[in-house]
Parts: structure tokens; sequence; C-alpha cells
């Protein structure tokens, strides 16, 4: 083993140990489930923000950011930091599902206008979430210690699996926001000396930067294009976010999303820029992590590995927290106890374990079927939460469910190379110009339905106007 793998270990035991020692033991539901301290407290703006920021900065999204920016360009660079606009999309929807509406979770929502129908299919797709969320952290880690299959791919993977799951279970969400507080300042820290390291060798020219996309159909335009599409729905079906929406009053929280949202963006576009800059400097056969460490060197890209092990412990710690509320409190699969929420945490983990060992390896594909299956909430969104209609029948509801289902596995088994279907119908070829055509259908489907259901819904109509 190497001397930056030791240290990068030695990192990581003392990050475990400092999340053990910050970690309060929660001595109740509200603290376990919903955040709150032991006294009842609400977080500070500064815990809320930063524990948005350091959750939704995952290990996959920093290394997402780069590679896209390494392959596209500075349109990847941009198309992947698009996604964190969800931040301001997460704040509207929050201030009217809570704020306006008076609902305390999505789940009411969802019950109240659609029934069994909305709650069950909402349970699935976000529960598929948070598996994928904790089987993509981890295989970034075991990528960073060993090649696929190897012991020390193995044993890493399994070992931060069980840290992070460790500290969850003494505080839940409470612990969750408490370490996010820390683990933001050691990544802002380690962004900076990264950056610094980029700066100084004296080879990154941002004009070039900023012209490293020159085609309009690059597939980094195309990107940018489906982000722009999915960033509406991509925050209701992520519960770690929304959850931070049901923590603290009314300002505090619209501030958190809102103040999440551009340092988010900043830091996502900070990793793809080192990654545009990598793509124009780099030569034939080399990979990312080749091309970085030869610019770079080995120990400046030691910086760029704690950043990946920070932002998936973070990120953990919080999914873990997020499938408790899910299945207990949400869900109500068991009473609302400490210890069956620390039976749902650690069900997630063996279940993102199998994930890793016996899933796909393409980071990308994760967050793109996701996505995907996120834009049945569009409509949702558009004309249930924000108009406030209520005469929309639950097929209209089950329409765009199948839709973006049906959109979010052909793109899984396109970019996978087990079906042809979307290529020929469309003329398209590239997998990110068929997840635009599939986004889009997903998109046009879906609030067809919700209009026609309501143009069709003469009774439910009636009954709006009449009141």
């Amino acid at each position: 083993m190497s001397s930056q793998t030791y240290f990068l270990i030695i990192v990581t035991t003392v990050a475990a140990l400092l999340s053990f020692y910050i970690s309060p033991k929660a001595k109740s539901v509200r603290s376990f489930f919903m955040g709150q301290d032991n006294g009842d407290r609400q977080p500070s703006l500064l815990a809320l923000t930063f524990s948005q920021v350091t959750t939704w900065i995952f290990a996959r999204s920093i290394l997402n950011a780069a590679i896209l920016g390494y392959f596209y360009g500075i349109g990847g660079a941009l198309a992947y930091a698009a996604y964190y606009l969800s931040f301001l999309t997460g704040a509207w929807i929050i201030q009217s599902l809570r704020f306006r509406h008076g609902f305390n979770s999505i789940q009411d929502f969802l019950s109240d206008r659609f029934g069994l129908a909305g709650t069950t299919s909402y349970n699935f797709v976000v529960g598929v979430r948070l598996l994928s969320e904790i089987f993509a952290n981890l295989l970034v880690i075991g990528l960073l210690f060993g090649s696929d299959g190897s012991l020390a791919y193995s044993a890493s993977i399994i070992l931060v699996g069980v840290i992070a799951l460790g500290y969850s279970l003494m505080g839940g969400l409470n612990a969750s926001i408490k370490t996010d507080l820390y683990q933001m300042g050691i990544f802002i820290v380690v962004l900076v000396a990264l950056l610094g390291a980029v700066f100084f060798t004296g080879t990154l020219d941002m004009v070039a930067v900023f012209a490293s996309t020159p085609e309009l159909d690059n597939p980094g335009w195309v990107l940018l294009a489906v982000a722009f599409l999915q960033v509406w729905s991509y925050p209701l079906h992520d519960p770690v976010m929304m959850d931070r929406g049901f923590i603290a009053d009314r300002k505090t929280t619209i501030a958190s999303f809102y103040h999440a949202g551009w340092i988010s963006v900043l830091c996502i576009l900070a990793f793809g820029l080192i990654g545009v800059w990598a793509g124009l400097e780099k030569t034939a056969g080399e990979d990312l992590a080749v091309t970085l460490t030869r610019l770079i060197g080995d120990w400046p890209m030691v910086l760029f590995n704690i950043a990946l092990i920070i932002s998936c412990m973070s990120t953990l710690d919080s999914t873990f927290s997020s499938t408790a509320k899910l299945t207990i409190v949400d869900m109500k699969i068991g009473k609302p106890t400490l210890k069956n929420g620390r039976l749902a945490m650690t069900g997630f983990l063996f279940g993102g374990l199998l994930m890793v060992f016996f899933g796909s390896k393409d980071l990308f594909s994760a967050v793109a079927v996701s996505g995907t299956a996120s834009m049945f909430l569009a409509p949702v969104i558009f004309f249930s939460l924000w108009m406030g209609r209520r005469d929309i029948p639950v097929w209209s509801y089950m329409i765009s469910f199948l839709a973006a289902m049906t959109a979010a596995v052909l793109y899984f088994t396109e970019s996978s190379g087990y079906t042809n279907i979307v290529g020929p119908l469309a003329g398209v070829e590239h997998k990110y110009a068929k997840l635009l055509v599939l986004s889009a259908a997903t998109l046009v489907i879906g609030c067809g339905a919700f209009m026609l259901g309501m143009a069709t819904n003469i009774k439910g109509r009636q009954s709006v106007e009449a009141s």
C-alpha cells in the first residue's frame, strides 16, 4: 500500500472517530426522526444550510461533475451543476406543501390528493432512491481504496458503511445535522486547497475552459437540457432534502434552501471545472484520475479523495436517517420507536451493499434513472400543489407514474445496451440524447394526462368552483 493510501485510511479513521464523538445520543423520537436536539430545539440556519449542502454534494456527485467536465467540457460541468437548482424548486415545493397547504409530510399530501395509489407509488420510488444513494457513495469509496473485486475494495465499502451506520444509529437525523456541520468545514478547507493546487500548476487557462464545448450538439449541452426538465420534480423524490424542510420555522427553512442552492452550485462547478481543465490536458488512453495525478501530483490528488470520503460519510448518515423516517414515520411499517428506526437503517445498509456487489457500476445511470423516475411528480407539483387543483382523477396520476417508470426502465436498458428502441424511433444515438427524448415525452404525457383529467372530471371541477 502506498503512503497516500495509508494517509487516506488515517483521515477516514479520524473522521469516523470525530463523528462518533460529536453525534449526540437521541433521547426522544423527535430528536431521532425529526432532527430536533434533545431539548426539542430546531437547528440553526447555518447548521441546516450546511446539512443541506453536504448531503447533496455526494461522493458520486463530485466524481460525476468532474467526469462530465473531463469528457464534455464546460457543457458537462454546467449540466451537473444545473441539478443543484433543485434547491430553488425544493424551496418552492416546501413553501407550498407545508406553509401554504399545511401538510406535515409528502405522504399526507399525496394521500389527500390520490389516496393509496399516491403514497404507494411515491414510497416505492423514494425507497429505491435511498438505496441508490447508499450504493453509489459506497461504490466510490471502494474504487478509492482498491480495484473492483479486490479485498481492499470490499473491505473499505463494508467498513465505511458500518461506520456511518454506527453513529447514525446513535442520534438519527439530529446526529446527521450535527456531524454535517463539521464535515462541511473540512470539505471547504479541502476544496480551497485543491483549487490552490490546480491554480499553482500554472496551466489553468480559464478562456480555454469556458470555450471547451463549442459544438451545440455536444452531449454536455444535451444533458443540460435534461437537467432543466428534471429539476422541477427532482427535489420532491429526494427524502434527504425534503426531510430538512419540516424541521425548522418558515424563515429558517426557506433561507436554508436558498443558501444551500448557491453554495452547492459553486462547489459542484468547482469540481466540474477541475474536470474540464484535466480534460483539456489529457493524453490518449488516460482517465480522469490518471490525468489529475499527473497534473497535480500524488499528494494534492489525496485532497480530491478526502473530499470524496467526507462527502460519502455525510451523505450516508443523512440517507440512513431518511430511511428510518420513511419506513417508520411516513410508511408506518412499525411503531415510531428508536429501536424500529435503527432496524430500518440497518436493513437499508444491507440493501445498499447488495446493490454494490451485485448491481450496475455506472454512477451516472443511478442519477439519470432516479431523475427520470421522479418526473411523474412534475404534474403533481404544477397542478395539484402550486395550482391547488383537487379535481384531478387518480387515473391521471397513474398514467404519469407509468410513463415515468417506463422511461426510467428504457433509459437503463438503452444505456446498458440491452435494448435499442429509442434510437430508431427518435433518430438519436447518444444515451443523453435518448434521455432527453424520454424526459420530454414523460413530461408531456404526465401533464397531458393531468389536463385531460381536469377537463373530463366535471364533478370534481364543479365542487372546486362551488367551494
